[in-house]
């Protein structure tokens, strides 16, 4: 489901780190180099927390770095969330059927240029106009009953990513059909986690890893390794007997699918990810892992890929280039594919 919910929608990636989870604070690890020391920080957000491991010379150089990280979280946070209703997201729908274009920040520009790009990539398998029917399905989760018929068939009518129409010129956006809504849940983590990255990266600090849960932005490896230890796969955190470890530096994760969000009803089980076609939470229970160069690359392919199966994923990643993906089958076999070093 393409949420920006923030309640936490993908399975986590595990990451060989011991990171704190409470908010603003850090931790020191001296037993690393003789100039660099490893610092920690957490930060709660968009329904999970944020989790920044740097290496930095001090103390006055790694915190205000984290801070001016999580402070950017936030702002996406206020731009992005279609949870508040005074988000710039979730102003714009509102103006959805009004006939009139709206100007719209650099960062939700971004991110609808590359959910537009990925709605057409995927032959809609993501899209961002998604709201409607993900509203639907998020009371269906609450109420463990399925969406009714009529409901379901009125949502569906407002969903489509060829009702945005974008004017590059200006930066404005119009969504053409009343009742559209949009829900950048499927990217909006990965973007963060980019963004995140790239304010850290900007105060000098190259080896970092910022965690989101299920979407990671991977920066220089740490002092003296050739990579961050990230470990995907099925199961529970404490499962590591049938995690896939990789070692990785200058790239992004991500991973979907349905190990923590899912419903059963009617003794059926299903996904929190919703199927733009259907406006059903999938059932098949797989799980998708995504290495791409940039984080929102990597959390709307992952998304995308579970809903719209592994044969037309093969054909769509024939013109991505340096992203490799990992499929999880509910019995346990797997399948890689994609691009190869």
């Amino acid at each position: 489901m393409h949420t920006l919910t923030y309640n936490p929608m993908k399975r986590r990636v595990l990451i060989i780190a011991g990171i704190l989870f409470f908010s603003l604070v850090f931790q020191v690890s001296f037993a690393q180099t003789d100039s660099l020391r490893r610092y920690e920080f957490a930060h709660p957000q968009m329904g999970t927390v944020f989790r920044l491991t740097l290496y930095a010379s001090h103390d006055s150089v790694a915190q205000p770095a984290a801070q001016a990280a999580f402070r950017r979280i936030d702002e996406l946070n206020a731009i992005l969330s279609d949870y508040q209703p005074d988000s710039e997201l979730s102003r714009l729908s509102a103006m959805a059927g009004s006939g009139q274009a709206v100007k719209v920040s650099d960062d939700l520009w971004r991110v609808l240029l590359v959910s537009q790009q990925a709605a057409r990539l995927s032959g809609g398998a993501f899209d961002i106009t998604i709201g409607p029917l993900a509203n639907l399905w998020r009371r269906a989760r609450r109420q463990h009953e399925l969406p009714a018929a009529p409901l379901l068939k009125k949502a569906r009518q407002s969903v489509g990513y060829q009702h945005i129409r974008l004017y590059a010129r200006e930066k404005k956006v119009m969504l053409l059909k009343p009742g559209m809504k949009l829900d950048a849940g499927g990217i909006g983590k990965g973007y963060a986690v980019d963004e995140a990255l790239k304010i850290v990266s900007r105060r000098g600090i190259k080896p970092a890893l910022v965690d989101a849960g299920s979407n990671l932005a991977i920066g220089d490896a740490p002092p003296g390794k050739n990579g961050w230890r990230v470990a995907i796969g099925i199961g529970p955190p404490s499962d590591t007997a049938r995690a896939t470890y990789l070692m990785l530096a200058h790239t992004s994760v991500s991973t979907s699918g349905d190990a923590f969000q899912f419903v059963d009803i009617g003794g059926k089980r299903y996904s929190h990810i919703v199927s733009p076609f259907t406006g059903y939470g999938l059932t098949d229970s797989r799980t998708v892992s995504v290495v791409s160069p940039n984080g929102a690359t990597a959390d709307w392919l992952s998304t995308a890929i579970c809903v719209m199966g592994n044969a037309r994923a093969k054909k769509m990643l024939k013109t991505i280039r340096q992203t490799t993906v990992w499929v999880w089958e509910p019995d346990g076999k797997s399948e890689k594919f994609g691009f190869q070093k």
